[in-house]
């Protein structure tokens, strides 16, 4: 018994023991400047500079106590990581002694060269002057040795360079629509409101030892040349499996450092495939959620070095096995603490849900497209629709009684359902919605799951910045033009059900409950009018079509000039993974497959005319038919070598059209990279594994 308090007071000091948390802001600075902050958090008020120089001696002095000597404004550029440039708190006097120095005026704003960070054509190379801002809704931090401070990046002339800054808008954005339908339903307490999110993230464990032996890894993060092992993942025995012990200390130490900075890293276990394992944190506000699944992806990768392994994010590192990817739980929230997207006990609750369910619903079904390129990334090509991800079509899973629930708003039908309860809005109640009335849909894009929405489509490398802040505005957009509806209406009741007959009827095709991985579904969704965006190059144009552009002007999250800019961005990087792809495999198939492969053949061949020579009559027919078969796919091997160098010297200029360009790496790079790997996964086959250069599927997931 006393042992269990020790570790609960234990994990008690230990979790956010290294944030400057409200708790230690509340503790440590004067209670005036305490509320200002509060204030200024709470309402997104700008901070006086008098409060934030007392915050920024505060802020020091904690950092110092934690061991920090230097801070730094951490932001998260379109690069897809953070980044971060170091200063000490370290100021020189005339007597040759330093003085510890820190002032509001370096808390809330810093000025990181912005010329070297992905811009789109928003900034020319020459143009380097660039800003970060306090995110102070999110709380600093100190992480080897540096105060870390969360928070935005923009240009010299104001365009966001970064995935923070829309995110946050569209936190206001929705904020301010969803107070407006609030309102209407007689709610006057709650003041803001918050999404939430909490993002699963799934992950690889290998050995490094067999990492560094594997350019692909080291350049590209998956492996671009691999023959299928004996047995992968058809026992199913891995996934929720004991954990074995070089993991088990991985994930242990993994949880520690998360704790130490207030993630709340929840869940720990192994997933389907081999090496593969999945972390889930608790709910976040969205904007904290996306600077801890940042600081976790870093961490993941550090940690692991630490116990000899390497952790790979990567969607796809392995074909043949399930990939990984990141699970976005999404949800509404009050600040006084009511989910927006649960089911309430009152005809009134019962409403309130689903005007709020309907305009996701809505939002989802008018801005698929949207949707659909937050996913999109050259690594989630291979992830998404391959029997383990949701395919490439947005759809909603709702579970039966939702559904039927819907079903009977859209023809008004006013007969009881068969699972309890009259359906006419404001006057009776829904039938009761326990959180798990319905069972999981993992095959379904975008789960409703009792009180949230699970979009499982982003890859796991992936920010979760785009895909929240295009949920908020998706959303908010909704909620706007029902507000300006209801607030002009004479009979709300009415108008309320108006609008969510009006909805189930004309977006009731974007629902599907049934297993998204079929051939049916593909066939039932363009029927239906759904858009199948197979591919990241189709998915990239949505960011600057006229109606996702009107979108996120109308409310104020991006402008038409940072769209066009995040649309380049992507183009440009999904050009060059594939080129780096294509010339990793050149170099692995010249400078290793090729020469190990002849080197084999030449030892048969010797074997073969040794044989010959003792002059005894014996078969040799079964090694010459072996040196036949390497000869030949070896032959066909070079050929799309060379192909696929000439193909990649035929890629458009990158200062032609990026859409293009792109294209044309989708269309004939990765389809000769495909040709190529298939006749050195054959070769692997069939040469000796002593003289294969690198190592094997089987030795990369069953060797921890």
């Amino acid at each position: 018994m006393h042992k269990n308090h020790e570790t609960e007071n234990s994990l008690h000091e230990l979790f956010g023991s290294n944030v400057f948390s409200d708790a230690v802001m509340k503790e440590r600075l004067p209670k005036p400047t305490y509320n200002a902050l509060k204030k200024t958090i709470n309402e997104g008020l700008d901070l006086d500079p008098s409060v934030a120089d007392v915050v920024a001696i505060a802020m020091m002095d904690w950092a110092l106590e934690k061991g920090a000597t230097h801070f730094t404004h951490w932001f998260q550029p379109m690069t897809g990581i953070t980044a971060e440039k170091h200063d000490a708190f370290i100021s020189p006097t005339a007597e040759g002694k330093a003085l510890m120095e820190f002032s509001g005026k370096e808390l809330i704003k810093g000025e990181p060269d912005a010329s070297s960070f992905p811009s789109g054509g928003l900034r020319a190379t020459f143009e380097a002057r660039g800003y970060t801002a306090w995110d102070c809704t999110s709380p600093a931090f100190v992480k080897d040795g540096s105060l870390c401070i969360p928070t935005a990046f923009c240009s010299y002339t104001g365009e966001a360079l970064d995935k923070k800054t829309p995110l946050l808008s569209s936190m206001e954005a929705i904020s301010r629509q969803a107070l407006r339908v609030l309102r209407l339903f007689g709610n006057t307490t709650a003041n803001k409101v918050i999404t939430t999110v909490g993002p699963e993230q799934e992950y690889f464990l290998i050995d490094k030892r067999m990492y560094d032996r594997r350019k692909d890894l080291i350049f590209t993060g998956r492996t671009l040349f691999g023959a299928k092992p004996p047995k992968g993942q058809e026992l199913e025995d891995h996934y929720f499996g004991t954990l074995k012990e070089r993991v088990s200390a991985f994930m242990k130490e993994l949880d520690e450092e998360l704790w130490r900075l207030g993630v709340a890293a929840k869940t720990k276990h192994n997933e389907v495939a081999p090496a593969q394992h999945e972390l889930a944190p608790l709910f976040a506000t969205a904007n904290i959620a996306t600077d801890h699944n940042q600081l976790t992806m870093e961490l993941m990768k550090k940690i692991a070095l630490r116990h000899g392994l390497v952790c790979l994010l990567h969607e796809k590192p392995f074909a043949g096995v399930n990939g990984s990817g990141k699970h976005v739980n999404w949800s509404m929230m009050t600040n006084d603490g009511q989910n927006l997207l649960e089911p309430g006990r009152t005809p009134h609750e019962n409403a309130q849900f689903l005007v709020f369910l309907c305009a996701v619903i809505r939002g989802v079904d008018e801005y698929a497209d949207l949707l659909r390129s937050t996913a999109a990334t050259a690594g989630n090509d291979h992830r998404l629709g391959a029997s383990e991800a949701p395919p490439a079509i947005i759809s909603i899973f709702l579970g039966g009684q939702l559904t039927e629930i819907l079903e009977q708003i859209a023809t008004g039908c006013p007969a009881c359902s068969s699972q309890g309860g009259v359906l006419k809005i404001g006057v009776t109640t829904l039938p009761d919605l326990p959180k798990d009335s319905t069972d999981r849909n993992r095959t379904s894009p975008l789960a409703f799951t009792g009180n949230k929405f699970e979009f499982r489509m982003v890859g796991s490398s992936a920010s979760i910045a785009a895909a929240a802040f295009s949920l908020n505005a998706i959303t908010a957009e909704i909620l706007s033009q029902m507000a300006d509806r209801l607030e002009k209406s004479t009979s709300f009741e009415t108008d309320v059900q108006k609008i969510l007959q009006e909805i189930a009827r004309n977006h009731g095709r974007i629902i599907f409950n049934g297993n998204n991985y079929s051939d049916a579904w593909v066939a039932e969704a363009e029927k239906r009018g759904l858009p199948n965006i197979r591919s990241t190059v189709d998915a990239i144009p949505a960011i600057i079509a006229e109606r996702n552009l009107l979108l996120f002007e109308k409310q104020g999250i991006l402008s038409r000039h940072e769209m066009q800019s995040r649309y380049e961005i992507n183009l440009e990087n999904y050009i060059k993974t594939i080129n780096i792809e294509a010339l990793t495999m050149l170099d692995m198939a010249k400078r290793q497959i090729l020469p190990a492969v002849i080197k084999f053949a030449a030892l048969l061949a010797d074997s073969i005319n040794a044989v010959k020579k003792t002059g005894v009559n014996a078969d040799t027919s079964a090694q010459e038919d072996l040196l036949k078969e390497i000869s030949t796919v070896m032959a066909s091997f070079k050929r799309h070598v060379s192909a696929l160098e000439k193909i990649v010297r035929q890629a458009p200029s990158r200062n032609g059209n990026s859409y293009k360009q792109a294209s044309f790496y989708r269309d004939e790079v990765l389809v000769e990279m495909g040709d190529l790997r298939k006749d050195g996964d054959k070769l692997e086959t069939l040469v000796d594994e002593e003289f294969w250069p690198m190592p094997t599927y089987e030795d990369l997931l069953f060797n921890i």
